[in-house]
């Protein structure tokens, strides 16, 4: 009887040992990160029989073991894994366990329009293309905002995501920061300042955007259209007139451009355009509404980035004169 207990207690010892080795060894020897999707409703069974059809070199009733003698088989988590090279079976139960699923990135830069935006998802070739069928209006309906123009309402950012998401979630998320963001920027607003509206902010905030080329002129740029709305000034900014223009702009503006009939130009247009035409980023929101105390009604680019303001049309002339005509 004390043999067999003995011989007992061995194999179990043995067994023991087994397991723990087993445990700690590496499930397959290649150099390739493993791909394991797991699907919503999936059972431990399927999971560890998964994990040996991305290449795993395990036996997957073990591993189905494993998973059941843990206690944690209930809790592995659907999702998009990439499994590294060396990755143990406790390490592996770990990862699933915790959701550590596998995350791209994509930036949403400051000052694109709608239009680049779609691009850049389009190129995401791990993104689902769920919006690709959908026109803007279809899309924004999808996302919650009937009747809403999408331009200018996503917030320039970096987004992660797991390979496989929806890019209408991704869209959703950048919608909801841009409405933080501006309903933060909105809180903040001058007493003074001439906008009767949260999206009045962000249309001017977009175009304060576009026309910055050193952050440090930011303010002052929305001084001189906050003064512009004020006096009932036409806001005359060349980046609404290109956005008007849309895929007709080559590069060129020309001055029969500026008489452009598109519900865009500022030029022939009085007060803000209807919609935002770009993303604008925490900062210029902040500038739109917090405009910097300025006599300037007029600003031109000085080629280096910066820009040159002016309080009287005379002074602009001759700052264009010296800036753009070189004169």
């Amino acid at each position: 009887m004390r043999r067999l207990l003995v011989g007992f207690l061995l194999a179990l010892l043995a067994a023991g040992a087994a397991l723990w080795w087993w445990l700690h060894q590496p499930l397959w020897a290649g150099t390739e990160a493993l791909e394991l999707a797991i699907e919503p409703g999936t059972t431990p069974r399927g999971v560890a029989r998964g994990v040996v059809a991305a290449g795993a070199s395990a036996d997957a009733r073990l591993l189905y073991a494993w998973f059941r003698f843990s206690g944690q088989d209930r809790a592995i988590k659907a999702g998009n894994y990439e499994i590294p090279p060396g990755t143990t079976p406790i390490g592996l139960l770990q990862k699933l366990v915790r959701g550590e699923e596998a995350l791209r990135a994509l930036t949403l830069v400051e000052g694109w329009n709608w239009r680049q935006l779609r691009q850049a998802l389009a190129r995401e070739t791990l993104l689902r293309p769920d919006s690709a069928h959908l026109g803007d209006a279809a899309l924004m309906a999808q996302l919650g905002r009937p009747g809403v123009a999408p331009e200018g309402r996503f917030f320039p950012d970096t987004y992660t995501y797991a390979k496989g998401s929806s890019d209408i979630a991704l869209l959703r998320r950048a919608l909801h920061a841009m409405d933080r963001h501006l309903a933060s920027a909105w809180a903040q607003r001058a007493a003074d300042t001439p906008l009767q509206s949260a999206d009045q902010a962000l249309i001017l905030a977009s175009i304060v955007e576009k026309e910055t080329g050193q952050a440090g002129d930011r303010h002052r740029i929305a001084g001189v259209f906050a003064n512009r709305l004020r006096q009932g000034m036409l806001l005359q900014t060349d980046p609404t007139v290109i956005y008007g223009l849309g895929e007709k702009f080559d590069g060129n503006l020309r001055r029969s451009d500026l008489q452009s009939k598109t519900p865009w130009n500022t030029y022939v247009r009085a007060g803000l355009p209807p919609t935002p035409i770009a993303m604008p980023g925490k900062a210029a929101l902040l500038a739109a509404v917090q405009p910097a105390p300025t006599q300037a009604l007029y600003f031109v680019a000085r080629g280096d980035g910066s820009s040159h303001f002016s309080a009287s049309l005379e002074e602009h002339n001759r700052a264009v004169n010296r800036y753009q005509r070189g004169r």
